[in-house]
């Protein structure tokens, strides 16, 4: 959430705005870009509906743990980044057997208690990361206004805040002390 709260529950009290958001983000973020994949038949036809399914039985696991989003500012697991993982597979017009490995290897990554920076709300390096984030937005911007053929190099930079992210969190989730 972007730190605007609206107190819905005075007009609405049954209504769950955290669930509404947790929707359309599971929409957004994973059935979308998975959709897209499946349609485009960038995935070996044997594979693509079981692969497919992975994702989304993956992610939907992981948007119901009551922990998917700690006290501290983490994601715990894999926090559902599918539109960028299909951004990059799209973009670096990865080979079929490479799209299904990319793929299998982030549904497990949702079950392994990595902590992922929550960017906004992560204590630990919160300026830079939101800085590199920022400035990854505006190349990853550039990248999709030169599509259909966006230039590699500028893909292949633009992989290193992804990269910064994943050691950031893996760094510390050793680091960590629990909550």
């Amino acid at each position: 959430m972007c730190g605007f709260h609206a107190r819905i529950e005075l007009p609405l009290p049954h209504f769950d705005g955290t669930r509404l958001d947790d929707l359309v983000d599971y929409l957004n973020y994973t059935v979308v870009p998975v959709a897209l994949i499946h349609a485009a038949g960038r995935l070996p036809p044997s594979l693509a509906l079981p692969v497919a399914a992975a994702v989304l039985l993956a992610s939907a696991w992981g948007f119901c743990q009551t922990d998917a989003k700690t006290s501290d500012g983490y994601f715990k697991g894999f926090p559902s980044y599918w539109n960028v993982v299909v951004f990059y597979l799209f973009t670096l017009d990865t080979p079929p057997a490479i799209t299904t490995t990319v793929l299998v290897t982030f549904v497990i990554l949702v079950f392994v208690p990595i902590y992922y920076v929550y960017p906004s709300r992560s204590p630990r390096l919160r300026t830079l990361t939101i800085v590199l984030a920022a400035f990854w937005g505006v190349v990853t911007l550039v990248a999709l206004a030169s599509l259909p053929y966006p230039p590699r190099s500028l893909l292949l930079g633009s992989l290193l805040f992804p990269a910064y992210y994943i050691a950031l969190s893996v760094y510390l989730t050793i680091q960590r002390q629990p909550p």
